[in-house]
């Protein structure tokens, strides 16, 4: 592939192919890097009825590649590739990757967030075996069987309703008392005969040889411990932006996001971030979609002076 570009978008989700559609579309020479599957994290969603223009809800990989299609439409190059490093403070911007260096003049960083682990013992060993952040992925694995999810947000009481289409029984674990998910997704999961709720409670550890088998809780206000004997466990108690491979190019906020003004500009002239990656995103693919083409505007004016 060619090394040299105007505008390299970092990140294949809403944010990354929204932008990559409006540099495209300026006849802006692109390289979009993504190290996975595009769409990002709505590619994992079963179903999203909250995305504008399609009023019977669309799937969530569909969604992803209808954003790519039209991208390509335009032109666009696209890479899989991981982004290893970045030198970004110079007029001329590096970005590093297992597929070699590329220089481009503008920077979009719309790498997004990954699910947050537990961090509890068991949660390593049987990942794979039990253990699962994606229900989209992994729920026909359990049909007839009994799995919690862990959480209380949208994402979490989304795959919790999710699994009730294979699970003999869905157990929402949850450390508050109250969820955090909009009201619609809570009516559904309150109405749904194979949820049941554990409130106030946290996962201490996960157990098995081979395969999940118990899961040991904790009651966070009595302190009462608990083993829920399960043969799976769906962890999605939050997102954590990707932001590694930055290494202090860029200041962060305290969850690691980047720090940008409302045209997405970070403090490095040419240097934008979208979408959940920055710092007090909307984290829903439409507002990302937003920001990335806010990005892509400003970045051709900044190529433009």
């Amino acid at each position: 592939m060619e090394q040299q570009y105007d505008v390299i978008i970092i990140g294949g989700g809403p944010a990354g192919l929204a932008a990559g559609l409006y540099t495209s579309r300026d006849r802006l020479k692109t390289l979009l890097i993504e190290k996975g599957f595009f769409g990002g994290l709505i590619a994992t969603a079963e179903w999203v009825e909250n995305y504008p223009g399609f009023p019977d809800g669309v799937g969530g990989f569909e969604l992803g590649e209808f954003m790519r299609k039209q991208t390509a439409k335009y032109g666009l190059n696209t890479l899989i590739a991981e982004v290893t490093g970045a030198d970004l403070k110079n007029k001329e911007k590096v970005i590093k990757t297992s597929e070699g260096d590329f220089k481009a003049k503008a920077v979009i960083i719309a790498t997004g967030s990954d699910r947050s682990k537990l961090g509890v013992p068991g949660e390593a060993e049987l990942t794979g075996k039990g253990v699962s952040y994606c229900a989209t992925c992994d729920a026909a694995f359990f049909r007839d069987l009994p799995v919690a999810v862990v959480g209380g947000g949208n994402a979490a009481i989304s795959e919790a309703i999710h699994l009730t289409n294979f699970a003999s029984k869905v157990i929402v674990i949850h450390r508050r008392d109250q969820l955090r998910a909009t009201r619609v997704v809570q009516e559904k999961a309150m109405t749904n005969p194979k949820i049941e709720f554990k409130w106030d409670t946290v996962v201490e550890e996960i157990t098995g040889e081979k395969a999940v088998k118990n899961v040991k809780l904790r009651n966070a206000k009595t302190g009462e411990k608990s083993i829920l004997e399960l043969s799976g466990i769906f962890i999605s108690t939050g997102l954590k932006p990707n932001t590694a491979f930055l290494q202090g190019n860029l200041p962060l906020d305290n969850s690691g996001r980047i720090i940008t003004n409302d045209r997405m500009e970070t403090g490095i002239p040419g240097v934008y971030a979208a979408g959940d990656v920055r710092c007090n995103s909307g984290m829903q693919a439409i507002c990302s979609a937003g920001e990335g083409a806010t990005a892509a505007i400003y970045a051709q004016r900044y190529l433009s002076e």
